[in-house]
């Protein structure tokens, strides 16, 4: 079985290789002359006399990159960039930040501060382009109450993170108690024409969760934000200069459709769930692998997902008698943290497989296109048939490990962690299960 799990890895890796963003966006975008043309939006670079660029996320310096080489060398840019990581290579023109994730840093508040003092200069003759992806929320940050410090955020953070609530609930808090998230940066450059570039991790239909959506309307209300801050009892987990703000402030709402500021807005899918789905059905097909993809778990408890599409591959295996079988699911699925152990999402799905895929012919892994998987230096990892009698062998228990949120460690003893580094890259979480006859 050991030979499933090489395929699984192989799969991952050639997935990786078929969404690098520079080649989407030469793929994607193009310029004649001086047009640019972005999917139904067609822009002419002569109707401006500034360009200015804001790239926030973890696929922040691969972005920048790639519209360099769209726009090289008719422009020269000038902007801000905040990542998780340093640039390999900076270019002229941009400011370089290297923010917190998944809690921002100081780095994180000052892009924030960059970026709007940079918004606040642009007008009617200028043309920014944001390049949004995940990690963005962290990456940059600043609070709309000036009353409160970078550890109250940090605070607010963190608390999030853990609460259990889905993305899209988090961000939705998030919206509302920052200045640069929920529609406030397109608000910021009131008059200049925006377009965002998004590679995205959220589900579709759900941009405006990505990055906690700073350049598009929030349909979202500060209604929700309390709803979701009492359901999952975040109030008492707030530092107290936020406690102070909730009772004593009315919190303003977003900008809403109908402002001003979206009216010389676009917005572009540079990378969504169907150019991840693509190359990883492609990948494993060539492998002789019968192939189905499924998305229908995004948001699922953890265990409750695994047990889901194990069930949706035996499924796939009788369909196709005597054959290999694979699916493909992406999305993320819940893990609270329960212990102090080392591990993410990715490695937990793997996690709760183990067992039940013991002395089956089924290879699952599950890996972040991050190449970041909570709060380990692993991507993700992957599991067998052999698995749970070799962890035995040597005195780890699957289920210890789950309750310890300590899945890192147990595949690690392993060697049956996925590593890739930050892959400079940021769709959703992939998640490959393999059978054979």
């Amino acid at each position: 079985m050991p030979h499933l799990k090489k395929l699984a890895r192989q799969i991952f890796h050639e997935t990786l290789a078929a969404i690098d963003i520079p080649a989407t966006m030469q793929r994607k975008m193009w310029r004649k002359g001086t047009v640019l043309t972005c999917g139904d939006t067609r822009i002419d670079l002569r109707d401006f006399e500034k360009l200015r660029v804001v790239a926030i996320g973890k696929a922040a310096h691969a972005m920048v990159e790639g519209l360099a080489q769209v726009l090289t060398p008719f422009v020269r840019m000038e902007g801000v960039v905040s990542g998780p990581t340093a640039a390999r290579r900076r270019l002229a023109g941009m400011r370089y930040f290297v923010g917190g994730h998944p809690v921002p840093n100081a780095e994180s508040w000052k892009a924030a501060e960059a970026i709007l003092a940079l918004l606040k200069k642009c007008d009617g003759k200028t043309l920014v382009f944001f390049l949004l992806s995940g990690g963005a929320s962290a990456l940059v940050e600043l609070p709309l109450d000036p009353a409160q410090t970078l550890e109250d955020v940090q605070k607010l953070h963190r608390a999030l993170v853990t609460c259990g609530a889905p993305i899209e609930a988090i961000n939705t808090v998030r919206k509302h108690f920052s200045a640069v998230k929920g529609g406030r940066l397109a608000a910021a450059a009131h008059n200049a024409t925006k377009l965002t570039l998004a590679v995205s991790d959220v589900p579709a239909g759900y941009e405006t969760a990505l990055a906690s959506g700073p350049t598009l309307p929030d349909p979202t209300t500060v209604a929700d934000a309390k709803r979701i801050v009492a359901e999952y009892s975040l109030y008492d987990r707030f530092p107290p200069a936020l406690q102070d703000w909730l009772d004593t402030r009315t919190m303003p709402e977003t900008p809403k459709a109908d402002a001003a500021a979206f009216r010389t807005a676009h917005f572009f899918l540079l990378l969504g769930m169907d150019d991840l789905f693509h190359p990883a059905h492609h990948a494993a097909e060539a492998k002789g692998f019968i192939t189905c993809c499924d998305n229908s778990t995004d948001d699922w408890p953890v265990e409750k997902a695994a047990e889901y599409l194990l069930e949706q591959l035996e499924g796939l295996r009788k369909t196709h008698a005597g054959q290999r079988v694979a699916l493909i699911a992406d999305g993320e699925v819940s893990s609270p943290v329960t212990g102090n152990g080392i591990g993410g999402r990715n490695a937990a799905f793997v996690l709760a497989s183990v067992e039940k895929i013991a002395e089956r012919k089924i290879a699952v892994l599950s890996a972040g296109t991050d190449g970041i998987d909570g709060n380990s230096p692993a991507a993700g990892a992957v599991a067998d048939g052999e698995s749970l009698a070799r962890a035995r062998s040597m005195g780890l228990e699957p289920t210890e490990a789950f309750r310890r949120s300590d899945a890192f460690s147990f595949f690690s003893k392993l060697g049956d962690t996925v590593v890739t580094g930050p892959t400079g890259n940021n769709l959703r979480d992939l998640r490959i299960l393999l059978a054979e006859p």
